[in-house]
């Protein structure tokens, strides 16, 4: 029996953690990133509930804890920078609005790259630009490199996936009708290692977040109906939050200030809702199959859970279709939990007008007045997602497909 081969296009989070899973069930991987190195940019991103029992079974909790931003809360503020509401960090695996573990994206990214890199092999600065499935097999052409066969292709790409056209063509986004733009500025003596968080009128939020590695990590979040800002450029974009904020408090003309040097992200939040998530030997996982968008926390669990379930369905069944039709039918009741966000957002936490914003501000400091309180986790009945409602099977450790 040939050692089954499989290419897995993405190297963030669900594609490392999945060759990791698979290389070690005896797949030949190989995996494809179109950047020519890791990204070791990015935000803050929690782990909860499924999406950490898969760190544990990986022997990686205590390698990703090592790596903990130190965050110890989330503080909602006033134009002046004081704490209008204050929440814990979660104590367990799924509670609270700062996850009990929270990590920078490219740490994680890291960390699941060294993990997988001793049994896959890693292809930098490529893309797919053809698939060419004859039930068979794939032949898939690259950008650079020479076409090569591959049993089954999975594609674990970020919401705006390139590749996922060439699988299910016409995929409309759900836009949440958010834009967030994300940079790093340096630590000052007025950081902390809190969560804070201004919500303004007209849309508007900033953040600042601590992150391990002596930085502050800053969020200019904006509703709008305009769509296609993503896709300018830089220049322009910096014209637009400099507009749009020009008039905000607190800490906000500093990060203003830094969108001259800092590493500047730019995205339009949405959410990936697609009829299925396979055709033939080729199959989504991730972001590119069920992105919950940063407002769900929910995210980067999913990415971790479905490669865990992907690599188990693949280990259990010799034809990959039926692998593939299994891992949809455990994963997308998950999904749609996941990717329901709470009532009213993203309106309650973007308010329009100032009267909307008192209210917001008014219904803070009720949730965390002593009354409260004493009925409950008024913050894990709030903010904690639905991250610990999957039963994770126990994954085979060595592959029964045939090809």
């Amino acid at each position: 029996m040939s050692t089954p081969s499989v290419l897995v296009s993405g190297a963030s989070i669900a594609g490392p953690a999945l060759a990791s899973w698979l290389a070690r069930a005896g797949w030949d991987v190989t995996v494809v990133e179109r950047f020519d190195r890791l990204r070791d940019e990015g935000q803050n991103i929690d782990i909860r509930g499924t999406g950490r029992e898969v760190l544990r079974r990986m022997g990686l909790e205590d390698a990703v804890r090592a790596a903990h931003t130190q965050e110890t809360g989330l503080d909602f503020v006033d134009e002046r920078g004081r704490p209008l509401a204050r929440f814990a960090a979660g104590t367990d695996d799924t509670s609270g609005g700062t996850a009990e573990l929270e990590i920078l994206r490219g740490r994680l990214g890291q960390i699941l790259y060294d993990h997988s890199s001793t049994g896959a092999a890693y292809v930098f600065g490529d893309q797919i630009t053809a698939l060419h499935d004859d039930g068979h097999g794939v032949d898939v052409e690259f950008l650079h490199g020479p076409a090569r066969r591959f049993d089954a292709v999975v594609v674990a790409e970020g919401l705006r996936s390139r590749t996922r056209s060439m699988v299910i063509p016409d995929v409309h986004v759900r836009e949440l009708g958010v834009y967030s733009a994300y940079l790093t500025i340096p630590r000052t003596d007025a950081d902390n290692n809190r969560w804070r968080w201004l919500i303004c009128d007209r849309g508007r939020g900033v953040t600042l977040r601590p992150d391990d590695v002596g930085t502050i990590r800053a969020g200019l979040n904006m509703r709008g109906s305009v769509r296609g800002l993503d896709r300018l450029g830089r220049d322009e974009v910096v014209s637009i939050l400099r507009a749009t904020f020009a008039d905000v408090g607190w800490e906000t003309p500093r990060i203003l200030d830094a969108l001259d040097d800092a590493p500047l992200y730019f995205e339009a939040l949405g959410q990936a809702r697609l009829p299925r998530w396979n055709r033939g030997r080729v199959v989504l996982l991730g972001d590119a199959a069920y992105c919950a968008s940063p407002m769900s926390g929910m995210s980067t669990t999913l990415a971790l859970t479905g490669a865990y379930v992907l690599a188990h369905e693949l280990s259990q069944h010799a034809d990959v279709q039926t692998a593939f039709a299994r891992y949809e039918a455990v994963m997308r009741p998950f999904v749609e939990k996941a990717q329901q966000l709470r009532p009213g957002t993203p309106g309650v936490i973007y308010p329009r007008t100032r009267r909307q914003r008192s209210l917001v501000w008014a219904g803070l400091r009720a949730a965390t007045s002593p009354l409260a309180n004493r009925f409950g986790d008024v913050a894990s009945a709030v903010f904690s997602p639905p991250a610990d409602t999957l039963h994770l099977p126990d994954l085979a450790t060595t592959s029964r497909h045939g090809g």
